[in-house]
């Protein structure tokens, strides 16, 4: 990062978590959040069930390939831009969305606030990459960023039921564009551009990012540790509400138990990055997802599909997880500093579609009432990202023993 930059960004650890965290979870908030709502949407917008589930699955589609076109934007005219406007678009599109009763205007608005979900993210994590590639707090950020998004999935939905229930559905996408506002505000008075001055905005190495082991060795470590998430989340209520009969109170309870996990480990994940080095904490990271799907595997085939067969193990999991995303983005991207944009787009980018495609096939393949599909996805992921590490060229390994 140029002198410039280095001067510009003058935050502390909190102010800079309170500047850029809303960015990061808006873009979750906004698919979960609708969740409740989504079996009355088909009334409400004159149209079928499977028109509003598009709704999800193109906002998701577009969150992720989104961030490739962002990307190498945010490398030509720079971080802050991208940012603005990627909030400014979801902000309006989030109005829109509440003041629309049709189908194709909804579906329409939706792919419009996916794509500023996309250029909120890219901006915010290249400004990441940018500020503490080569400090300490880069651990503790991307750490805290990934337990944070963990309460996401166990909030949102309950606070989109609440706001329905007593303001009616409008009121949850008017909320999410206040919060975008809001964001952006805060932003525009404060957030500096961090763009490296040297940055040529001739070439974009695609294919250079593409070809990089190890680029490709810490995506997919990425894309293990969140889809790991990403199948408890998809598996947990069938488990613990259908199957265990738990009341949605106790659910949530449960589940934030995960959330406090990842959030105490990445609390202390810069003291053991710092000793173990950015290749190491993945290995180890790795290690405990797979001794996690051992005793999810172990549980099930014993006891049977119980609440205690599967939270124990995942806490082990959610540890594993931190200390993998807490590394992994400045493995993947080390070597891309002079396009940190685009390699961060591809890198969000892969990890959505991996999740997305092997997660979700995992999940319907497998029992999704029981721990076999978290436990199958936690091993067979974490077996390949080992591989992986074992296999990269000693230079690439070297350049990644410090954070």
């Amino acid at each position: 990062m140029s002198r410039r930059s280095l001067r510009a960004w003058t935050f502390s650890l909190p102010a800079a978590l309170l500047l850029m965290a809303p960015f990061d979870l808006l873009a979750s908030l906004a698919m979960d959040v609708y969740l409740p709502v989504v079996p009355s949407m088909p009334a409400i917008l004159a149209t079928s069930p499977t028109v509003v589930q598009l709704t999800l699955t193109l906002y998701l589609v577009v969150l992720g390939i989104g961030q490739v076109l962002f990307g190498p934007l945010s490398d030509r005219v720079g971080r802050r831009p991208v940012l603005l406007g990627g909030a400014l678009l979801f902000a309006l599109a989030s109005f829109l969305i509440a003041s629309t009763s049709s189908a194709p205007a909804f579906l329409a608005l939706r792919v419009a606030q996916g794509l500023g979900a996309a250029a909120m993210l890219v901006a915010t994590f290249a400004t990441v990459r940018d500020v503490y590639a080569d400090r300490p707090e880069g651990v503790v950020i991307y750490g805290l960023f990934g337990s944070m998004l963990a309460f996401v999935p166990a909030l949102g939905p309950i606070a989109g039921a609440l706001l329905d229930r007593s303001l009616g559905w409008r009121s949850i996408f008017v909320m999410l564009g206040i919060m975008a506002a809001a964001a952006a505000l805060h932003a525009l008075v404060r957030w500096p551009e961090t763009r490296p001055a040297h940055r040529s905005a001739s070439s974009i190495p695609l294919r250079e990012i593409l070809a990089d082991q190890g680029f490709w060795t810490y995506t997919t470590g990425f894309s293990t540790a969140m889809g790991a998430f990403f199948v408890f989340f998809s598996t947990a209520p069938r488990v613990l509400v259908e199957h265990a009969g738990l009341t949605e109170l106790a659910f949530s309870g449960l589940f934030a138990t995960v959330a406090l996990v990842m959030i105490a480990t990445a609390r202390f994940a810069r003291t053991f990055v710092a000793g173990w080095g950015i290749d190491g904490s993945l290995v180890r990271g790795m290690v405990l997802l797979a001794v996690g799907a051992v005793l999810l595997a172990a549980g099930q085939g014993i006891a049977g599909t119980s609440p205690w067969t599967l939270v124990p193990p995942m806490w082990l999991v959610a540890a594993g997880i931190v200390f993998a995303v807490s590394v992994t983005a400045n493995g993947a991207l080390q070597r891309f500093g002079h396009a940190a944009g685009a390699a961060t787009a591809l890198y969000y980018c892969i990890q959505s579609l991996v999740v997305g495609a092997l997660g979700t096939l995992c999940v319907v393949l497998l029992p999704g009432d029981t721990a076999w599909p978290l436990a199958a996805w936690c091993l067979s992921m974490a077996s390949l990202t080992l591989a992986l590490v074992a296999t990269m060229p000693r230079r690439t390994r070297t350049e990644a023993v410090s954070p």
